[in-house]
């Protein structure tokens, strides 16, 4: 969605509506979902400050980064939803935020990865794609730049 124009999705506006039926078709049982990065700063700092609280990431409850997400999206006019009737309207039902993976979890995606290719864990290569990880903030190195996304290619590269 931070890449749509904003504007363009108003042509969605009818499927969402309060209507459900477009041109003799039901829409009431469709899942229109919607990606987008935009609130990632945003979500991060409400990690860290749980972190920097001693609280687990895990809980993080979505009723503290709805409103900041909905703030950044709405905030920012280069988001697909600037303006939109969408948002306006209210039609979205839930937002699931993408929380950053912390150390233990590339590890579980670096177990999975070496799982899947059929090869048994083996602490230096472990160690070896964790070391190759970028992690933020620059003090603590809490979390993965970049998630899992990059795990395969960087156990190709060990190996």
């Amino acid at each position: 969605m931070d890449k749509l124009a904003p504007g363009l999705i108003e042509v969605l506006l009818p499927f969402l509506g309060s209507s459900w039926v477009v041109f003799g078709t039901n829409y009431r049982k469709a899942i229109f979902i919607f990606i987008s990065n935009t609130g990632g700063e945003q979500i991060n700092q409400v990690a860290l400050e749980a972190w920097r609280g001693r609280r687990d990431r895990e809980e993080i409850r979505l009723q503290e980064l709805e409103p900041v997400i909905s703030q950044a999206v709405l905030d920012n006019p280069h988001h697909g939803f600037w303006r939109s009737g969408i948002m306006e309207e209210r039609l979205l039902d839930v937002l699931v935020p993408f929380l950053p993976l912390q150390r233990h979890h590339v590890r579980h995606c670096v177990l999975n990865e070496l799982a899947q290719l059929g090869l048994e864990p083996r602490e230096e290569v472990l160690q070896a794609v964790l070391e190759s990880t970028t992690f933020f903030p620059e003090e603590e190195q809490l979390f993965s730049s970049n998630g899992c996304k990059t795990v395969a290619s960087r156990i190709a590269f060990v190996l």
